[in-house]
């Protein structure tokens, strides 16, 4: 199968044909569809996150059953499934507790020794990136880091389904819990930003303000369901919101991963506000409340891949695309195949644009 490999940082994805192993007693092969490019994989790729090389990054993927292992009962071959990268193990404290999204996921990978999922034609082995490694013609990952979604469903939608809409719409719904009226304020109008502005205004927010330094961005989160808009680079956007909202927003949600961004959605808070981070910040920088922050009754929270529950979350979220109530194809800006892959990222680095989306032929 092709495949974009990381062999080495800052170097482009190189296109290569690649060995996949077949299934595992709890595994599932999947052809891909289509895969999301998330500025997650850029941190991998320019090097700011660390992971053993080579690999094939990619994660936001929508696809094709082809085969399962033994002890697979969760889908079929034939099946149309979203990937998810917390795949969870199903009986660790954070499972068994409600809190899926933490799992570290240690008994959905292959255990050390074993055959690698992947490898060059002369067996070399290359790693899988977070269970997943999507940029790829075919998945081989455990049955817990996927799910079955309506057949109906087009796969190129449902693709950013698998992180940047669970993580932003996932963050409204099961980190912040907006009630309607609530005012929320989201810094960053990525793919991640834009799918939280729309699950707010699913949830009924009252005033939604979108901040972001691209024009283009602010009016995508226009379309999406914001009412208000700012600069995020501004000296007073801190000061505008808590003016539009005459006090601050109850929810601040950071979805880029700057520390400018995070200061910022703390600073637009109202008194008993909440910040959640979701942006992969530098891994030395950390975000804080001020005394006076804390004696306001604010608080600070992240929340990994929006704190899903994602075997029934995605579901919900096809169907609400279905409906009409998600707005999947304003979010996607353009459809690429995999031979572009690095035209895509650069596209990403403009900031102008929101979601490209490697199509495969099927």
């Amino acid at each position: 199968m092709k495949a974009a490999v990381l062999v080495a940082p800052n170097l482009p994805l190189e296109i290569e044909q690649l060995q996949i192993s077949k299934p595992g007693p709890h595994e599932v092969l999947i052809r891909t569809a289509a895969c999301g490019l998330c500025h997650s994989d850029l941190h991998f790729i320019e090097g700011t996150y660390p992971h053993p090389l080579p690999a094939v990054p990619g994660h936001e993927a929508a696809g094709i059953v082809e085969a399962v292992g033994s002890e697979v009962r969760t889908v079929k071959p034939g099946d149309a499934v979203v990937t998810c990268l917390s795949a969870f193990c199903g009986h660790c404290e954070f499972c068994v507790t409600g809190r899926m999204a933490l799992c570290l996921g240690a008994d959905t990978r292959r255990a050390p020794g074993a055959e690698s999922r992947l490898s060059r034609p002369d067996g070399t082995p290359v790693n899988q990136m977070l269970n997943l490694s999507a940029f790829a013609e075919m998945m081989l990952i455990h049955e817990h880091a996927c799910t079955r979604i309506d057949p109906e469903m087009p796969l190129d939608r449902a693709s950013v389904i698998g992180c940047a809409v669970t993580t932003g719409a996932g963050t409204i719904f099961n980190a912040c819990k907006v009630t309607p009226g609530e005012t929320v304020a989201v810094v960053g109008c990525g793919g991640v930003g834009l799918a939280a502005i729309n699950a707010a205004k699913i949830a009924g927010a009252g005033k939604i303000i979108a901040a972001d330094p691209m024009p283009e961005k602010r009016d995508l989160a226009m379309k999406l369901g914001a009412t208000h808009t700012v600069d995020a680079l501004a000296d007073d956007a801190a000061a505008q919101i808590v003016e539009m909202t005459k006090g601050g927003v109850d929810h601040a949600v950071e979805a880029v991963g700057r520390p400018a961004s995070g200061e910022l959605a703390v600073k637009a808070l109202r008194r008993g506000g909440t910040a959640t981070i979701l942006g992969m910040m530098p891994l030395t920088h950390s975000v804080g409340l001020s005394a006076m922050d804390l004696l306001s009754g604010k608080k600070l929270q992240g929340a990994i891949m929006g704190m899903n529950h994602f075997p029934v979350d995605m579901p919900r979220l096809v169907d609400f695309y279905m409906r009409g109530l998600l707005d999947l194809d304003t979010i996607i800006a353009e459809r690429i195949p995999l031979e572009k892959i690095n035209e895509g990222f650069e596209t990403m680095k403009s900031g102008a644009s929101a979601r490209s989306v490697i199509v495969f032929d099927q």
